[in-house]
């Protein structure tokens, strides 16, 4: 699944984040912890450099608990400081800013030996759409300042965001790549709602979400639908699910649409557990 997907207002976005690094110490950047490299933008290390940056991987509640721990020992050995939250309960959020301060402890400690005084920490928030970066700022302020919703490309706009004594945030909105050379990331991105329904082939994903399940967690696969395999003629599996939840169309025929729709729901609403859809197995396999 080739992808291109490039709104005005990212392109617009690409060029605020470029003028407005120089205002900031630090940039959080923010990644789906379900993708910890497809949801990030290879778009994001051009443009930030050499700045301090701190990954933070939201959603750590609908990951994989063991796979949310490799990659955060994995950034680490890549030299990137990584914290994982869930924004939308206000889990976690002490430890960006504990890390925040130790990343930028030098450059504190040698603001004090000329005599500055430290001011807030100013950092920006970059990341692709619907990984949480409304939700980050307004649990951070504790209030709703910045506006969310659960699709993708809510934020239009950047804005400061001041709050207690400590942090000054920059919002920026989501920032999406043009385009996906590999379709494995177009449809991860597409399985946890980062790209728009509108525009993907809900079947086709659907099918993907399935033998990503077959491959990675059988056992959920089984538990769920009473699937031990995803059979080569997909109709089988599809008149297998609709049968067992009973989605028909009014002719009485399984409605494979709906039956696709439920699939996808269920992998979003974790009613298939936790799910991490990249594994740290295969950056050591590559």
């Amino acid at each position: 699944m080739i992808i291109q997907w490039f709104p005005g207002h990212m392109a617009k976005a690409r060029r605020e984040v470029t003028e407005n690094l120089k205002l900031v110490d630090i940039v959080f950047e923010l990644i789906d912890a379900r993708l910890p490299l497809s949801s990030r933008n290879p778009m994001i290390d051009e443009v930030i450099h050499q700045k301090p940056r701190l990954l933070i991987l939201n959603k750590m509640d609908l990951a994989d608990e063991v796979e949310t721990a490799r990659w955060i020992r994995y950034f680490e050995e890549q030299e990137i400081r990584a914290v994982a939250i869930n924004s939308f309960e206000g889990k976690g959020l002490q430890t960006v800013t504990k890390a925040a301060k130790e990343i930028l402890a030098p450059k504190i400690e040698r603001m004090k030996k000329r005599g500055i005084r430290p001011g807030a920490i100013r950092a920006m928030i970059v990341g692709i759409p619907n990984v949480g970066k409304s939700t980050l700022i307004n649990r951070l302020a504790k209030k709703n300042i910045a506006k969310t919703g659960n699709k993708p490309g809510v934020t239009k706009a950047q804005q400061w965001i001041k709050f207690e004594k400590e942090l000054e945030l920059l919002d920026t909105p989501g920032i999406l790549w043009p385009k996906f050379e590999d379709k494995e990331v177009g449809y991860k991105l597409a399985l946890t709602g980062a790209i728009k329904d509108t525009i993907v082939n809900m079947e086709d994903l659907a099918v993907y979400g399935l033998r990503f399940l077959e491959t990675n967690y059988p056992g959920r696969l089984e538990e769920r639908y009473g699937l031990t395999t995803v059979g080569e003629d997909i109709r089988q599996t599809f008149d297998h699910i609709g049968a067992l939840r009973k989605v028909y169309s009014p002719g009485g025929e399984v409605d494979y649409d709906k039956v696709a729709e439920l699939v996808i729901r269920d992998i979003r609403s974790e009613y298939l557990g936790k799910l991490t859809f990249d594994t740290t197995a295969q950056q050591t396999n590559e």
